[in-house]
């Protein structure tokens, strides 16, 4: 069951706690994908908070915002760029997007399946897609004051198992939100000083959100070829006919099949 898109603003907008969320899911995206100049983008879940700092560089950029979430127009001052949409039915052209972002998104998923198979269809050959979700072994998925306490949890395996079943391949992962997930202006005051030994000591358990890269993946097409090998002669041929009478060959083969 999605989150009320009005819940999800204020909790970026109007709280601190929020705010550290923002500051350092950004900071994430960006180590991933220092240079997204001349790429299309789609944010896909409630994208728009951590999405601001590559809005300025990239060649297109669409939000995608789940129907039973609801949506809101983005970027207030602007043309709006969010759409409302179904998991399962993205309304954008197939193999066109460079660069998904999931947030919010992947954990309230009603068919897991679907939405993989939608992200794969929207994604060019070799596109990348970023996965942001709460981790199991966290604290952030137990407490309700944050978003990342509803909805499922994962731990890395589990995400990765999924992805390798829907023709994603797994690239790099790190954990993020090491801080405690209160208001209280001292847990805020030390979240940036939780973030830097969270990385150093626990690179990919305790944080309190898995964020993980992925590329789309093309199975390669297989060559069919024809095991029937007849060798003629230069000039045996003439003008006759390839039937079983005058190639032995092809009568055997036809006693076989039937």
């Amino acid at each position: 069951m999605y989150l009320d898109v009005d819940n999800l603003y204020k909790f970026y907008a109007k709280t601190g706690l929020g705010a550290v969320v923002q500051n350092v899911i950004s900071s994430a995206v960006r180590e991933f994908w220092p240079d997204t100049a001349g790429k299309s983008l789609v944010g896909y879940g409630f994208v728009a908070p951590i999405i601001k700092p590559l809005e300025s560089e990239v060649a297109r950029l669409t939000l995608l915002m789940p129907g039973q979430q609801g949506v809101i127009y983005w970027p207030n001052n602007f043309d709006n760029i969010s759409v409302l949409c179904e998991e399962n039915l993205w309304p954008l052209p197939s193999g066109t997007t460079d660069r998904i972002v999931f947030l919010h998104g992947l954990e309230f998923s009603e068919n897991m399946s679907a939405l993989f198979n939608e992200c794969w269809r929207v994604l060019s050959p070799g596109g990348k897609v970023l996965f942001i979700v709460p981790n199991r072994t966290g604290l952030w998925c137990r407490s309700e004051s944050t978003p990342f306490g509803s909805g499922s949890a994962y731990t890395l395996p589990q995400l990765e198992s999924q992805l390798l079943k829907h023709s994603f391949s797994p690239n790099r992962s790190f954990s993020a939100l090491f801080s405690v997930p209160s208001n209280q202006k001292i847990w805020l005051k030390s979240a940036p000083l939780f973030e830097a030994i969270g990385k150093f000591i626990f690179p990919t358990q305790a944080g309190g959100v898995i964020v993980l890269e992925a590329t789309k993946q093309v199975p390669v097409t297989k060559r069919i070829r024809n095991r029937l090998k007849i060798r003629v002669p230069f000039g045996a041929m003439g003008n006759q006919p390839i039937t079983p009478k005058y190639f032995p060959v092809l009568r055997k083969r036809h006693k076989t099949e039937s």
